[in-house]
């Protein structure tokens, strides 16, 4: 017999999008801000060797649709909101194949903005665009703790004041015997380097997770090559002999339509080998909403495992009306 609560993550998404779809069409007639509906479909094909098993798949990387909307209020308040699930392309549909990601409602003014529901905590956001292999097998969450997204999450991000930004996230744990979490983070300049030349963000977890993280984070670009440095300390909140020092370093340059990227990461545990991760690709745009991409990772772990590696020739489509 089918499962009941397998489906109806699926079920609740599609009667939302297939309400959202007109709505927006009339949205487009009307104040654009109110509804979008938007997404994205990335897949690859990847041969990957793991635990020292070699196979060919077919890897949905993040692929998502979502629906989002801001509307005006008195007293100078805007009300947000944001609903977005992943969807696994590549599944067969007879598991979840489709799955809840950031979805919250909040109010923005002169006081900065907040927001409820589930969100990635404000130490993951500070990353940026740092990790140039977000979403990939090469992901700095392979090795880093703290990229975390997280129900039952307040979330506040304050106004910019000199290009300086403070974010608070409060996740209720909602078990008397487990800490409530706290990630804050402090932020400097813009992430798309197009504000401003910089981007710096320093960021601390506490209880989140069962972990406990300091992450520090640092972007610019020379000329047209961008160039990231990011460093992390990680302990288990349960056992403080379970920790790491760890960093990554990346660099992306476009020539044209097409941008060449690498990335290194590298974790020492206490009492284990250090974990190290390379990753190098090649972005090549086709237009604005649409690219197709190679990368390979090659990956040593802190254990006695097998390293891991992979190999990957993918397309990514963007959508939004």
């Amino acid at each position: 017999m089918m499962k009941t609560w397998n489906v109806l993550p699926t079920v609740s998404a599609v009667a939302l999008l297939t309400t959202a779809l007109p709505l927006a069409a009339n949205a487009a007639d009307g104040d654009k801000d109110l509804l979008t509906v938007y997404g994205k479909a990335n897949v690859s094909l990847q041969r990957n060797d793991e635990g020292g098993k070699t196979t060919n798949e077919l890897e949905s990387n993040a692929s998502r649709f979502g629906v989002k909307g801001k509307q005006a209020l008195e007293s100078g308040l805007t009300a947000f909101y944001k609903f977005e699930w992943d969807v696994d392309l590549t599944d067969n549909a007879k598991g979840d194949n489709i799955k809840s990601r950031n979805q919250y409602v909040g109010l923005a003014g002169d006081f900065g903005e907040v927001m409820v529901g589930r969100r990635d905590t404000v130490l993951k956001s500070s990353q940026g665009n740092t990790d140039v292999f977000s979403d990939y097998d090469g992901d700095i969450k392979a090795l880093f703790e703290g990229e975390n997204r997280l129900s039952n999450s307040v979330t506040y991000f304050s106004p910019s004041f000199s290009n300086f930004k403070v974010g608070v996230s409060y996740i209720l744990s909602e078990d008397e015997n487990v800490d409530d979490g706290v990630s804050a983070s402090l932020m400097y300049g813009d992430e798309d380097l197009k504000a401003t030349p910089y981007y710096f963000a320093i960021a601390a977890d506490q209880d989140v997770d069962g972990w406990d993280v300091i992450r520090g984070t640092a972007s610019t670009a020379f000329n047209k090559t961008q160039v990231s440095l990011m460093l992390q300390t990680q302990e288990s909140s349960m056992d403080s002999s379970i920790q790491g020092d760890g960093y990554m370093l990346s660099v992306a340059h476009p020539f044209g339509a097409l941008k060449l990227k690498a990335q290194f990461q590298s974790m020492d545990y206490d009492g284990f080998d250090t974990a190290r991760s390379y990753s190098v690709g090649a972005d090549y745009k086709l237009a604005k909403s649409t690219k197709v991409y190679t990368w390979v990772t090659h990956r040593t772990l802190a254990t006695a495992e097998p390293n891991e590696d992979y190999i990957a020739l993918g397309i990514e489509h963007k959508f939004s009306w």
